[in-house]
């Protein structure tokens, strides 16, 4: 449709981005386009793996914690006393 770009049409694109930017402009959006890939690509391979993690068998081995130490309960199950809403 638009035919091959060649090093004219890049040019005329890049001045276009210059013009409607401005020179200060155009690194800040750099630096923010890259930040947003860094945290596409994070959030996929955390994806991947949590995905890896439910496919793969988990290990059968039982570990036993030490008799003297206390469970720590996780965030997710830690449970706080409702608040009264009247006296």
């Amino acid at each position: 449709m638009f035919g091959e770009i060649g090093i004219e049409k890049i040019l005329l694109i890049l001045v276009v981005v210059l013009l409607l930017f401005g020179a200060k402009r155009i690194p800040e959006i750099g630096s923010s386009l890259g930040r947003g890939i860094r945290e596409f690509k994070r959030s996929i391979s955390d994806l991947q793996n949590d995905v890896h993690a439910e496919v793969s068998p988990r290990d059968s081995r039982v570990v036993t914690p030490p008799s003297d130490a206390t469970p720590v309960p996780r965030p997710d199950e830690v449970r706080s006393e409702p608040k009264r809403l009247l006296g």
